[in-house]
């Protein structure tokens, strides 16, 4: 998932990025609202973080221009006003959440996470499609016979491609959790997908980037 990111903010900026790059999200770092109109000209993104007070054009003004332009990229505009009026008008821009420094880092992914999962459906990894929304997961093209924990075991390393998840955070997901029924999961996802998972001997798994 691509994130572009306006924050003027050199501090806080850099460590929104280190959080979110942590969480396997990709990050373009812009400080200025005209920057985001260029960039967005030649490139899709999964997601705007925009502050409201930036230099030339403000985080307002700038999606006012994207969504005249039918640019319909979730947004979450993230800033210190309080005002109620300022918050309307941020609704009324066309943002989808509205977030107020400081704030919670981890109710800050929750709700990233939790708009990218509704307005990003589908996640497609070489000729597989998983389809959140519907529940289903396709291997070129025909539908492919997997259990609700197994669904949940591939949606989990899908999510997080390139990032060893703990054996802690798979058993949340498993009925009789253990380590021979984690590798039993993790041996069939391989073989009906053909993915490319590796083993972290004692910490845990993770999907190969492609």
């Amino acid at each position: 998932m691509k994130i572009l990111l306006l924050e003027d903010d050199n501090i806080l900026a850099q460590t929104m990025v280190q959080v979110l790059e942590q969480e396997g999200y990709i990050v373009t770092l812009v400080d200025n609202g005209e920057e985001v109109i260029k960039i967005t000209y030649d490139n899709r993104f999964d997601l705007y973080l925009f502050d409201i007070n930036v230099p030339l054009l403000n985080g307002l003004d700038t999606l006012k221009l994207l969504r005249n332009a039918d640019d319909k990229t979730p947004t979450f505009f993230i800033t210190s006003q309080r005002e109620t009026s300022s918050i309307l008008e941020g609704f009324d821009c066309g943002c989808d959440d509205y977030i107020k420094k400081p704030f919670d880092i981890d109710e800050f992914l929750a709700r990233i996470k939790a708009v990218l999962k509704r307005k990003n459906p589908i996640i497609e990894y070489k000729d597989i499609i998983y389809d959140i929304h519907e529940n289903r997961v396709l291997k070129s093209n025909k539908e492919v016979s997997l259990g609700l924990v197994e669904k949940e075991i591939f949606g989990l390393l899908l999510k997080n491609i390139e990032k060893t998840i703990e054996k802690t955070t798979f058993f949340e997901y498993m009925n009789k959790p253990s380590d021979t029924a984690l590798r039993v999961l993790i041996s069939k996802l391989k073989k009906t997908l053909n993915l490319t998972i590796t083993n972290t001997k004692g910490v845990g798994y993770k999907l190969e980037k492609l």
